[in-house]
């Protein structure tokens, strides 16, 4: 990446991060991934962004892109919450939990754990997940705000008992 490159492509917080920073970090991923635009969310990880969700492996900004239309023309009505779970240096661990129905009207939460590495500039460089579906009733929903960013005033994971 060239030094204009890095200027057009910072993405702050920076590593290394503090508990505060990584917080920041893991909240705007959250609403990046609530706007379900892929191209939005593409741009938080360098283009070359090497990715492992679930069984799937991705490499770079074009596939990343690809995969998250995929995913949300399947998950439908998403809506996530992710958790700061642990921070060092370069590198922050997250839990999340999001619900979401399929085309017949049946939905899920969907349990996981992901593991992100960034380079200097604050782009994800590396994203590892492991993810879980459990079906549930639509009674069971947790998640009811609209579309698009949780609200600041929405409980969280751990206060929800997730």
């Amino acid at each position: 990446m060239s030094a204009a490159d890095s200027i057009n492509e910072l993405r702050p917080p920076v590593p290394p991060f503090t508990r505060e920073t990584a917080i920041l970090k893991v909240r705007a991923a959250e609403d990046g991934w609530n706007s379900r635009d892929p191209e939005r969310v593409a741009l938080a990880y360098t283009p070359q962004s090497i990715w492992r969700n679930r069984a799937e492996f991705v490499t770079g900004r074009e596939k990343i892109v690809a995969f998250l239309s995929r995913k949300w023309v399947k998950e439908l009505d998403y809506r996530l919450i992710k958790e700061l779970w642990a921070h060092d240096g370069n590198r922050i661990a997250v839990r999340f939990a999001y619900e979401w129905r399929d085309d017949s009207g049946n939905w899920f939460r969907s349990y996981g754990n992901e593991n992100w590495e960034f380079d200097e500039h604050g782009l994800m460089a590396r994203r590892f997940a492991c993810i879980n579906d459990m079906p549930i009733r639509e009674s069971e929903r947790l998640y009811h705000w609209p579309l698009g960013r949780r609200p600041d005033d929405h409980p969280g994971l751990s206060d929800l008992g997730l």
